[in-house]
């Protein structure tokens, strides 16, 4: 299924191909990737690793994949954010996201994220989770502007969710 990308008031979210998330994780652009400096971040990488490892797995996740987050402006590539992979027995997704430092607190992240925990809710899923290191307050703010609600922490992680009331 051809999944397209999907806009807010100031982002595009494009979704990942195999092949572009092969050259995210190689850090090699091809000539139409626009890639804003810091792009791929460490977290891209991974982001696109975790796509490309349930691709290979289950196939293609369709809508539960992984996305570039560009800027509407310019079309440059300023972070990702996307599922782990389709929804688990419990009908929950898990997200993550990261923007590069350039673009860090201008609302890109809850803007994302706000679609994307939409488009999940679109399909019928039951809730949505998420978590942030504990130091990463920038993040566990985003999570809750979304609409997250705080879930419990341990030594290393505060755990966030989402529960979506059906579409009728």
């Amino acid at each position: 299924m051809k999944i397209t990308s999907f806009v807010t008031g100031r982002l595009l979210l494009h979704p990942l191909t195999v092949a572009e998330a092969e050259r995210i994780v190689a850090r090699a652009p091809a000539t139409e990737d626009r890639w804003a400096p810091g792009y791929p971040a460490d977290g891209d990488v991974a982001g696109a690793r975790g796509f490309l490892g349930v691709c290979a797995a289950q196939g293609d996740p369709g809508v539960f994949g992984a996305y570039e987050i560009r800027r509407r402006t310019d079309g440059a590539a300023v972070g990702g954010i996307g599922f782990h992979g389709p929804p688990d027995d419990e009908r929950f997704v898990t997200v993550g996201y990261g923007l590069v430092p350039d673009v860090r607190g201008l609302g890109y992240a809850t803007e994302a994220l706000r679609a994307l925990l939409e488009l999940a809710r679109e399909q019928g899923v039951a809730g949505a989770k998420g978590d942030a290191d504990l130091p990463n307050v920038a993040s566990q703010r985003v999570m809750e502007a979304a609409g997250m609600r705080y879930a419990g922490e341990d030594e290393r992680v505060r755990y966030y969710r989402v529960d979506f009331t059906p579409v009728v």
